[in-house]
């Protein structure tokens, strides 16, 4: 008989015969189950002193584990997100073993099928593909990654704002919202005053800064969007969780942000903006297989520092699902080259195959690093559909100054003098770029965007050999049968059709959306002009 046997029927017997079960309503699927547990004893540091581990058991007896977490005083309470209908029981376990209102409490729940309209419920927990190559749904759905950066709006906004934002998202046909999930280099604490911890040698978690942070994380899953929060923010700061905490206290810290949000619908950026190449990368590494164990089911990477690439650094950890970079806020050839013919665009090959996200372009309406020249609609649409491009379509990821700092008012973000005035957020939101992400999204759901893979031999002659801002990227599915071609700025491009399956292509306008006939393909080599000067995006079909 397996081990996983024995502890199924250990944990039943336990649960049912040393103690009696009581039932609470049902929870439908994908919600997010919660129970709260009372502590018989009083400890100085509780996230320091206990750990309570809660095991589930499906309807079908599979085994998985959480972990509890402290909510202030004598409360814990565990959530977990039922992915199998029928009768789940659960048992818990603590460190303390002498604490009877913590140690072996257990109960049943019942979990019922979602009836509701909201995606995520309806297509289940996110995994990789089959070719591991893009994110799906449980159910096999392919889900398009269209981000927003909102990192300190959680922490900073007034609920009635943040449900204005999360809904103007929906309406621009974003489908997930970046945020930092602790203090950092843009507050040290959140609007009501409350730090997230103090302490760096051995912290003590504040919960009421987490119990304000749950209203605005349910209301993004509630929005139907998924939410990616940064759980340790890395750049070199005195605030920065991820930069002055040892190791063993990040995973204190990550551990209780994964236990209490765990059952959310969530992406996890373990690390925001560090230095994680070569042996920097080694403490990460630990911090997350002592974190994200194989029970825990949620996605998570690693956001990486402007033009850095960590995708040898982590490849072989089970913990690390999908790579994530930064083409940054660059306005130079150097920078433009990096994210169309550097990593982005040569690595993503490479074993064990895993989806590319650039999580942070350029920022419209954020100065430039080299030129100091305001990045505009044109070059937030241009570096989005490089990155689409420059790898297998999987997503990418859109910035607005005054969005990501959460301004009220026009003023510098906080810490980032260089990066320019920014509107207040209200105002932001209606960015041109926004609205071009919205046009970036109808393209490319209508069409089997999952298929596609970098095929720059498309192209004939390459107007960016010799200017980068020019650089004409282009992406085929591989049996020929459709393929993207985004051009920066319109002029006349020679296609090596004979590389396609393809009978039609269409011009779409990738600043106002629409599109324009294109002719037949009847040659072997063709050449294709839009209407104008303006980017557009030549689109191949059967």
């Amino acid at each position: 008989m397996t081990r996983k046997i024995l502890l199924i029927m250990g944990f039943i017997g336990t649960a049912f015969f040393l103690h009696c079960p009581t039932s609470i309503n049902s929870i439908e699927q994908w919600n997010i189950f919660e129970t709260q547990f009372t502590s018989s004893k009083r400890y100085e540091n509780p996230v320091q002193d206990v750990k309570i581990e809660v095991t589930f058991v499906s309807p079908s007896q599979d085994v998985r584990t959480f972990l509890a977490f402290w909510n202030g005083d004598d409360e814990w309470r565990v959530r977990f997100s039922p992915d199998e209908i029928g009768r789940w029981i659960y048992l818990t376990s603590c460190s303390d073993s002498s604490n009877g209102g913590l140690h072996q409490q257990s109960g049943t729940f019942q979990c019922v099928a979602y009836t509701g309209d909201n995606a995520l419920y309806q297509n289940g927990e996110l995994q990789l593909s089959q070719n591991r190559r893009y994110f799906v749904h449980q159910n096999g759905k392919p889900f398009f990654f269209m981000a927003c950066t909102a990192w300190c709006g959680p922490a900073l906004a007034a609920y009635d704002d943040w449900q204005v934002y999360l809904q103007d998202r929906v309406d621009k046909a974003f489908t997930a919202i970046q945020f930092v999930m602790t203090q950092w280099r843009m507050f040290d604490r959140d609007a009501d005053g409350n730090e997230t911890f103090t302490g760096i040698e051995k912290i003590e978690i504040n919960p009421a800064y987490f119990q304000r942070m749950d209203r605005y994380v349910d209301a993004i899953n509630e929005a139907g969007l998924l939410a990616v929060p940064v759980v340790l923010w890395a750049i070199a700061g005195d605030t920065n969780p991820g930069y002055i905490l040892p190791e063993d206290q990040k995973i204190v810290l990550a551990e209780y942000i994964v236990a209490r949000y765990g059952a959310h619908q969530v992406l996890w950026f373990l690390g925001g903006d560090g230095n994680y190449e070569n042996e920097r990368a080694e403490p990460w590494k630990k911090v997350g297989r002592a974190v994200f164990k194989e029970d825990q089911h949620r996605l998570v990477s690693m956001h990486a520092r402007g033009r850095s690439w960590v995708g040898d650094e982590f490849r072989g950890e089970t913990w690390f699902d999908f790579i994530v970079y930064q083409s940054g806020h660059g306005d130079d050839e150097a920078t433009f080259r990096w994210l169309t013919q550097g990593p982005p665009a040569t690595q993503w090959n490479e074993e064990p195959m895993l989806p590319v996200i650039n999580a942070e372009p350029n920022y419209e309406a954020h100065n430039g690093y080299t030129y100091r020249k305001v990045h505009n609609d044109h070059a937030v649409r241009r570096a989005a559909y490089w990155s689409l491009l420059a790898s297998p379509t999987a997503g990418v990821t859109y910035g607005g100054q005054g969005i990501w700092g959460w301004h009220t008012e026009v003023q510098l973000p906080a810490n980032h003098p260089s990066a320019g005035l920014g509107s207040p957020w209200y105002q932001a939101i209606d960015l041109p770029g926004a609205f071009s992400m919205q046009e970036l999204v109808e393209l490319f759901t209508s069409i089997d965007w999952w298929r596609l893979k970098p095929a720059q031999k498309l192209i004939v002659s390459q107007p960016g050999e010799k200017d980068a801002s020019k650089y004409v990227a282009a992406a085929k599915s591989e049996d020929g049968t459709a393929a993207v071609i985004y051009m920066p700025e319109g002029m006349p491009i020679q296609i090596r059709t004979e590389l396609l399956n393809v009978t039609k292509a269409r011009w779409y306008h990738a600043r106002t959306g629409g599109w324009v006939d294109g002719g037949e393909v009847i040659q072997p080599r063709q050449t294709f002009e839009p209407a104008d000067r303006n980017d557009w995006v030549l689109v191949f079909s059967r």
